[in-house]
């Protein structure tokens, strides 16, 4: 990797474009990340540019210094984020339910590997070791995964940015519904805007930088998750 500047270049297969621009705008208002948790699906998708997003989302946080906490696995979509992570001196831990690291799905690359009892307590750990949520192409798993960390946001139960990079289009029909559960009266427009959205992986992270949770009443505490 080449640093010039406050510009990342790559010379991977992606191409010298740049990896990170938004160093250039930050702020004194923004919020540094440290850790981000990266929910993606376990299969690499029908499309190469799923895979190259992924990696280069991995290779965008090592770029930023900032640890990525994802699911722990070496297939699909995690498997490629992970790796564009360590490929560029990025930190990487994953979590990982111990039953399916005998599957061996588990990296066994990465800076740490935590094993825990559950799928429930996987997604809580991932929850406690970071600092923001990015969500990227995936199936059930990376849904549920989303809408629960969406869902504690709006209980109050935390403050971090949540984010999807919206590869291709991937997710044009999920944003749609929650602009109709809105105008149905199932959504309070508030809580739609929790969720930052944008097609560009600098942007989305600049996003998270400014991200400010709005100001909602906590209706249970952390401790009955």
């Amino acid at each position: 990797m080449v640093r010039t500047g406050f510009l990342f270049f790559s010379k991977s297969g992606l191409g010298q474009e740049p990896v990170a621009l938004i160093l250039n705008t930050m702020t004194k208002t923004m919020n540094k990340m440290k850790s981000v948790t990266v929910f993606c699906g376990s299969s690499p998708g029908t499309k190469k540019i799923f895979e190259d997003q992924a990696y280069k989302l991995g290779q965008t946080l090592a770029a930023l210094d900032i640890t990525l906490v994802y699911g722990g696995a070496k297939i699909g979509l995690m498997g490629k984020v992970a790796d564009g992570a360590l490929e560029n001196k990025g930190k990487v831990i994953g979590v990982l339910p111990g039953f399916l690291k005998t599957r061996e799905v588990a990296h066994e690359g990465l800076s740490e590997l935590i094993l825990v009892d559950s799928m429930h307590e996987r997604k809580l750990k991932m929850h406690e070791l970071s600092e923001g949520i990015i969500t990227i192409p995936g199936g059930y798993g990376t849904l549920e995964e989303l809408f629960e960390m969406l869902t504690w946001s709006q209980l109050g139960l935390h403050t971090k940015p949540i984010g999807i990079l919206n590869t291709d289009g991937f997710y044009d029909e999920l944003i749609a519904m929650l602009g109709k559960m809105v105008k149905m009266g199932f959504l309070k427009e508030v809580n739609q805007q929790m969720l930052l959205i944008s097609e560009n992986m600098d942007d989305l992270i600049e996003q998270m930088y400014r991200y400010k949770a709005p100001d909602v009443k906590k209706w249970i505490a952390r401790e009955t998750l």
